[in-house]
């Protein structure tokens, strides 16, 4: 069995960090500061690309790369603070890895992915992570499954996608592979049902049960 994870709002609870330093990324650089709403739906994909999106003024690649460099600093500043393991996860990964393949793929940096789930002390339960800079392309696309396919040469049907956005869940369809949507992240139940998931899970300690779903 193989279970490929998103990182923010799946594994760790990253909300108010990414609300706080992008809401001062685009406050001090005086852009329009986006709202609480849309960055939380954006929050699934790499900022790269939903910086551009939620951006009220039209950026140039200079302008985006200064809020982006500017972002990643406050991050870094507020993480500490601010990003926190949602309560059973270290119990249910403890568990999942000693039987199965345990991975991440993430739209963040992998340096931030890295130091993220080391800060949260769940690094070692994971085989292999994939950050958005280690493919060309992101969620929804399937690229970042594909890799950790090539690299550990898992049967694709023994494959689930955990995630809480509907660009984890159509990343899992697009690759052909059971998506599992977890309610306790950044999108709405409605809209996760809306993709169709293989499975929905409501409490953390649920996760368990996948293992006995999937055989």
């Amino acid at each position: 069995m193989v279970f490929i994870f998103d990182f923010d709002g799946t594994l760790a609870d990253s909300r108010e960090c990414s609300l706080i330093a992008t809401r001062k990324a685009y406050f001090d650089l005086d852009l329009t500061v986006p709202s609480d709403e849309t960055i939380i739906y954006y929050m699934g994909i790499p900022i790269e690309k939903s910086f551009q999106a939620m951006a009220a003024e039209p950026l140039n690649d200079t302008d985006l790369a200064e809020l982006i460099t500017l972002f990643r600093i406050l991050y870094k500043e507020y993480e500490q603070e601010y990003i926190h393991v949602y309560d059973g996860i270290p119990e249910v990964l403890a568990t999942l890895s000693k039987l199965d393949a345990c991975y991440v793929a993430s739209s963040k940096h992998s340096n931030a992915l890295l130091r993220n789930l080391t800060l949260i002390g769940i690094r070692d339960y994971f085989s292999d992570v994939i950050g958005a800079d280690m493919v060309a392309e992101h969620k929804p696309n399937p690229e970042s499954i594909f890799l950790l396919q090539q690299r550990h040469h898992f049967p694709l049907e023994r494959a689930v996608m955990i995630g809480d956005a509907t660009f984890d869940l159509q990343m899992g369809k697009a690759a052909g592979i059971k998506t599992c949507a977890v309610t306790w992240g950044s999108h709405s139940q409605e809209s996760l049902l809306a993709e169709e998931p293989t499975y929905l899970i409501n409490n953390v300690m649920d996760l368990l049960t996948l293992k006995t779903m999937n055989g």
